[in-house]
C-alpha cells in the first residue's frame, strides 16, 4: 500500500498522542518508511522509545539535540517526505502553521516541506468548534492542507461531542489518497452498486447467491480515490464503508432498482457490479415457515426485473458498466450480454478459476468494450482491478 514511500507523522501533546502509536504501527506494516517527531509536550505523554521501535528509525524532539551530522535534520525531514502526517493535530499546531508560525521542530519541518500535509485534528469539542481554530483550518484548507474530520463521542475530558481521534482505516484512506490520488474525476458523480440480492421466503429465510460485494466496493473507493462525488448502492452490510463515498443500503432486487434509477439521470457513470437474483419467491410467507408442518416444501419463483437492460434502454450520456460472472464460454456470453445491455464496458470472469470467483480478495477479469476490443488481465487484487476499471471509466467519459 506504501511501499518505498517516506511518510514523516508529527505527533502533538494532545492525549490522544498514545493513538497515533498504532497509526505509526500500521504505516509501517503497509510498507511506509516512517519518521517520527514528537513535540515537547507529545513526549511527556507518550515516550519517544515507542515510536523509535514502532517506526524502526530514530524520533526527533528537540531541534537542537543530539546533533550528530551537518545535514539539517528539519530540511532532511521536509525533503525526505512523500507526506506530512499531524495526528493528532492540536489546535496549537494548527494555529502556528496558519499564521506562519515556526518555533520547534515540527513546526519548523511542516513549513520547510513541499510534501501534501494532512492534520488528524483531535481536542476537546469546545476547542475544536471555536471559531479562531475552525477560521485556522479553513484557512489551511484553502492553501492545499487536507484534514481529517473527528469523529464525535466520549472524549477523555468527559464530555460528548466532536473531537475523537478518527478511525485508523479513515487515516489511512486520507493518506493514500494524498499519495495517489490524480483527481481524474472531480466534478463527476459514480454511481456503483455492490452485492448479492437478498429474495425474502419467510422473516427469517431469503434465496440470494455468493456475491460479496468486494469488488463493487473496491470500485466505490477507487473512484473516490480520484475526487468522484459517489454512492454505493450496497446490498451488503459486512464490508466496511468506503471513506468519502455516500452509502445507500437496499435488501432485494427491487430495492435495488428502485436506488439505482433514483440516482441515473444525473451521473456520469453507473458500475453495476451488484449480482442481482434472476428470481424471488411469488409469495413471502409473512411468518416462519415451520417444517413441522410440511413433508417436502414448494417454492413458486417469479422474475426479478432486469435491472441493467433497463438501465442501458434509457441510457443518454451515461458511462454504463456492467459484469457478468459466469462459468464456461466467458467472451461469447459477455460480448451477447453487452450488446443486449446497450452497455459501454463489461467486465467478465470465469468464477469457476481459482482466485476469480467470489467470496476472495482477487479476480481475474477480461474487459469488453462496445467497440468489440477485449483486454484481459491476470489474477490481481480486487483493489487493482478496481483502478484499472476507474481508468477506463476516465477515458470514456472524458
Amino acid at each position: 500500500m506504501f511501499k518505498d514511500k517516506h511518510i514523516v507523522v508529527g505527533v502533538c501533546g494532545g492525549i490522544a498522542a498514545y493513538k497515533a502509536a498504532g497509526l505509526v504501527s500500521q504505516l509501517r506494516q503497509n510498507g511506509a518508511d516512517v519518521h517520527c517527531i514528537l513535540t515537547e509536550h507529545a513526549a511527556k505523554l507518550v515516550t519517544p522509545i515507542t515510536f523509535g521501535e514502532l517506526s524502526g528509525n530514530d524520533v526527533t524532539v528537540d531541534m537542537f539535540a543530539n546533533i550528530n551530522k551537518w545535514d539539517v535534520e528539519h530540511i532532511a525531514l521536509a525533503r525526505l517526505a512523500d507526506v506530512f502526517v499531524i495526528a493528532p493535530a492540536t489546535a496549537d499546531i494548527i494555529g502556528k502553521v496558519g499564521n506562519g508560525i515556526a518555533d520547534d521542530m515540527l513546526s519548523t519541518t511542516i513549513m520547510a516541506t513541499k510534501a501534501k500535509v494532512v492534520f488528524v485534528p483531535s481536542m476537546n469539542t469546545n476547542m475544536y468548534e471555536n471559531p479562531i481554530v475552525q477560521a485556522n483550518i479553513r484557512k489551511l484548507e484553502s492553501l492545499g492542507y487536507i484534514f481529517v474530520e473527528p469523529e464525535s463521542g466520549h472524549l477523555a475530558c468527559n464530555v460528548t461531542g466532536k473531537g475523537r481521534f478518527p478511525q485508523l482505516n479513515v487515516i489511512m484512506e486520507h493518506i493514500y489518497k494524498a499519495l495517489y490520488s490524480k483527481h481524474l474525476l472531480k466534478g463527476k458523480k459514480i454511481v456503483v452498486s455492490a452485492g448479492g440480492t437478498q429474495e425474502d421466503i419467510d422473516p427469517v429465510r431469503y434465496i440470494s447467491n455468493r456475491s460479496s460485494g468486494k469488488m463493487g466496493y473496491s470500485i466505490a473507493r477507487a473512484a473516490a480515490l480520484e475526487d468522484a462525488d459517489v454512492t454505493l448502492v450496497s446490498c451488503t452490510h459486512a464490508l466496511p464503508e468506503p471513506v468519502g463515498v455516500h452509502m445507500i443500503y437496499v435488501h432485494d432486487a427491487r430495492e435495488l432498482e428502485k436506488a439505482v434509477n433514483a440516482q441515473y439521470d444525473d451521473c456520469d457513470a453507473l458500475v453495476m457490479a451488484a449480482a442481482v437474483s434472476d428470481y424471488r419467491p411469488a409469495v413471502r410467507a409473512e411468518n416462519k415457515i415451520k417444517k413441522e408442518q410440511h413433508d417436502h416444501l414448494n417454492i413458486e419463483l417469479t422474475e426479478n426485473p432486469d435491472i441493467l437492460y433497463g438501465l442501458g434502454q434509457k441510457k443518454t450520456h451515461q458511462f454504463l458498466v456492467g459484469f457478468a460472472a459466469e462459468t464456461r464460454d466467458v467472451i461469447e456470453y459477455g460480448k451477447a450480454k453487452l450488446a443486449k445491455k446497450n452497455l459501454n464496458l463489461l467486465v467478465a470472469n470465469d468464477v469457476a478459476q481459482q482466485g476469480a470467483g467470489f467470496n476472495v480478495s482477487t479476480n481475474i477479469a477480461a474487459l469488453i468494450y462496445k467497440d468489440g476490443h477485449i483486454e484481459q488481465y491476470p489474477k490481481m487484487t480486487k483493489d487493482d482491478l478496481g483502478h484499472i476499471i476507474i481508468e477506463k471509466i476516465v477515458e470514456g467519459i472524458n
